[in-house]
């Protein structure tokens, strides 16, 4: 694993975009391109696909009032839509047992670890400002991050 520093090339071709999503990712599709997550969405798109599933869609969605307002931000020819493998739910399950047995609160998995296993399982490396929970679960994922 390693981080990815902006403007250098980034090798998987799709890229899981989990910023924190709920104000990051938000501020950049509202076109407020500034700062590390603008800079580095647009490095990644120009040199990989721009993916999203259903956990980052949701999450997302809470600075929307419509459904439309949401799709018209997230458009379908810049975030490629994709569903969530089985495999990455087993994956997720093995992660949130390892955050349980580390004295975890939480009682059900969290979207952290459906978004880290997506994007393990698919070979393809994740966009976020919050790297410490990825590098503790899936330490092999290619994380791009601060």
């Amino acid at each position: 694993m390693h981080a990815v520093a902006v403007g250098q090339p980034i090798a998987p071709r799709r890229i899981i975009v989990a910023l924190r999503v709920s104000e990051e990712l938000q501020r950049v599709v509202a076109r407020d391109h500034h700062g590390w997550s603008a800079a580095q969405l647009d490095a990644c798109a120009a040199g990989a696909e721009l993916c999203i599933n259903p956990i980052i869609y949701s999450e997302v969605s809470v600075g929307f009032e419509r459904i439309e307002e949401l799709d018209d931000a997230l458009p379908p020819d810049v975030f490629t839509r994709l569903d969530l493998p089985w495999e990455a739910g087993f994956l997720a399950g093995k992660a949130f047992l390892q955050y349980r047995r580390a004295k975890g609160r939480r009682s059900s998995p969290l979207p952290d670890f459906y978004i880290g296993a997506h994007a393990a399982i698919g070979g393809m490396a994740l966009l976020t400002r919050d790297a410490r929970r990825y590098r503790t679960y899936y330490p092999k994922l290619n994380l791009v991050c601060p």
